[in-house]
């Protein structure tokens, strides 16, 4: 089997001794008690809203970032728990939205690209919505939420997952076709793309509908009194970036930096690279004529990419602003759990790359937060707001200070912590082999990084009590030791090394290891590269130190749970 899945208590205590041991285990909560500490107000009742944003990083001001304007999100996230250090499990669409929402790990859904069916290829797996679903919630979908396709049986796992059949925008069927105008005066599929919106087929964008059409049933929700776990998924800012026109006045190119490392990193393992393919095949780029793979980008085309990507950050912040506004005129933000996530990032020109498709912190690092009446914020009085509208245009709140949990975690611990947060039943742990298992969690509730709220009850999940360190693990193929026309999305069958990323607050060890695609194997003998970076000394994953001789006897130490 792959590796690693989900780590049994007795391998997370093993680990625990070993970074102790180390010298490096040093941050509170590491080795504590689960979460049968924690006092909350009971979530029975409580509705959700969880609200998925497509490759984005945390540029937001909440994470202090000083140039993208964010003011709803910022607002979302001063009312909420937020957590600085959340990693994706891989970094691409389907594979990580269908580990988040059935919370097992990409070696348990057996997926890396978009081309299968967990339910069919790896097992009958009871997914986040559908055990809402199961629990007498009306669960909903609107938009991106998981991938359309294969790897959602085609029609977003309903009726599994979903009450009613999930909306999709009728405009997203032009996300990719020529509708930017060039500078030539005609149409092309371009990467960047701010468009008048009332020149856009149907004369509107998709997260415009989906927006509009979240609103509506929150409507129909209220009017019904009906208890409902409702997911909204955005497309921006992934790629192309087309988006309303005006957000890219908030960001003048003169101000616009490149990156600050925009080389590859010296040491870099030619399998870790990421070609940015899909960046390639956009008529703008393909114009550049940019040799593969390690061509650069011209810097003023980096520089608008940048600008693109921001604009199409704040375009998003609107659109979640008037829905958590509708929140409030519904009269249910008091009785309504609400989530920020995203499926990944994405990189913006760091190592010399754009896109996700690798392990580097900038494509697995996803901002993430929780906003729970009563629990992160006040219970609001009548006539008071929790989620007022900010126009970016307008004016631009400064983000209030927030204390961040700087834990580790993961996606795939979604589902216990809401379930969790909700009042249900916490899900178990998945046993080593779980194929066969249709409800556990290769998660674990992040509940117990949460404040303590008076009058609450403790948590009822004694598997939290076997708490693991805090670690995140994520995961990506490649076709190959060298980069090729399909290292970013191999297909299952083209599959030849599984990268295997081990996320610390102290430092991040990759290490690339021979993969057989038709048994699911992973040969641990057989290691194509690794990765060793230190946060403190290297936050930006510049300087690779694995296999160096001055840090060769720490290197077998701190990896030493991917090597086993």
């Amino acid at each position: 089997m792959g590796l690693p899945r989900a780590l049994p208590p007795a391998a997370a205590l093993r680990l625990a001794g070993l970074l102790c041991a180390a010298g490096i285990l040093l941050a509170s909560g590491a080795g504590g008690g689960g979460t049968g500490g924690v006092r909350r107000p009971s979530g029975d009742g409580m509705n959700v809203l969880f609200i998925v944003s497509d490759d984005l990083r945390p540029v937001l001001g909440c994470y202090g970032d000083l140039v993208v304007k964010s003011p709803n999100i910022d607002q979302l996230a001063s009312r909420s728990v937020v957590f600085q250090n959340a990693f994706a499990q891989q970094a691409v669409c389907a594979p990580s939205r269908v580990s988040f929402l059935t919370g097992r790990r990409p070696d348990t859904t057996r997926l890396y690209d978009f081309h299968s069916y967990w339910r069919v290829h790896a097992g009958n797996y009871t997914t986040l919505p559908q055990y809402f679903k199961e629990n007498g919630y009306i669960s909903m979908s609107v938009g991106k939420v998981f991938h359309p396709g294969v790897s959602s049986n085609h029609n977003d796992d309903y009726p599994y997952s979903w009450s009613v059949p999930p909306f999709h925008p009728s405009s997203e069927k032009y996300e990719n076709t020529k509708v930017c105008k060039g500078k030539d005066g005609q149409l092309h599929a371009n990467l960047i793309c701010p468009v008048d919106v009332s020149e856009m087929p149907e004369g509107t964008l998709p997260d415009i509908q989906s927006t509009k059409e979240a609103i509506r049933l929150l409507n129909i929700m209220k009017e019904n009194n009906s208890k409902f776990f409702l997911s909204v998924g955005y497309h921006k800012p992934h790629i192309p970036f087309r988006y309303p026109q005006e957000f890219l006045k908030l960001y003048p190119l003169e101000n616009i930096t490149l990156a600050p490392d925009p080389s590859v990193p010296k040491g870099l393992p030619s399998v870790a690279y990421n070609p940015w393919m899909d960046i390639r095949r956009r008529d703008d780029v393909q114009a550049l004529n940019i040799s593969f793979p390690y061509g650069p980008i011209p810097e003023d085309f980096q520089r608008q990419i940048r600008q693109n990507y921001f604009a199409s950050v704040s375009y998003l912040d609107m659109l979640v602003g008037k829905l958590l506004n509708a929140l409030d005129d519904t009269g249910l933000s008091n009785n309504t759990i609400v989530v920020f996530t995203a499926d990944h990032g994405w990189s913006l020109g760091e190592h010399g790359e754009w896109a996700k498709y690798s392990n580097f912190d900038v494509a697995t690092r996803v901002p993430l937060m929780f906003y729970v009446p009563g629990m992160t914020a006040p219970l609001s009085y009548p006539g008071y707001r929790h989620f007022p509208f900010i126009d970016l245009f307008d004016r631009v709140l400064k983000p209030l200070p927030q204390g961040k949990p700087k834990e580790m975690v993961e996606l795939v611990s979604l589902f216990p912590t809401l379930a969790e947060l909700a009042g249900l039943r916490v899900p178990p742990l998945c046993p080593d082999t779980s194929f066969h298992v249709s409800l556990c969690t290769e998660g674990q509730s992040m509940v117990q990084y949460f404040p303590s709220a008076k009058g609450g009850h403790e948590s009822s999940s004694e598997e939290g009590k076997l708490h693991r360190p805090p670690i995140a693990f994520s995961q990506y193929p490649r076709p190959s030791d060298t980069p090729q026309l399909n290292s970013d999305l191999p297909l299952l069958k083209d599959i030849r090394v599984m990268g295997y990323s081990m996320h610390t607050v102290y430092y991040r060890c990759t290490l690339w290891l021979g993969f057989n695609p038709s048994n699911f194997t992973v040969d641990r003998n057989d290691v194509h590269g690794g990765e060793l970076y230190f946060v403190e000394s290297d936050p930006n994953q510049d300087h690779n130190v694995y296999g160096s001789e001055t840090h060769g006897h720490l290197t077998k130490t701190l990896c030493r749970i991917l090597e086993h």
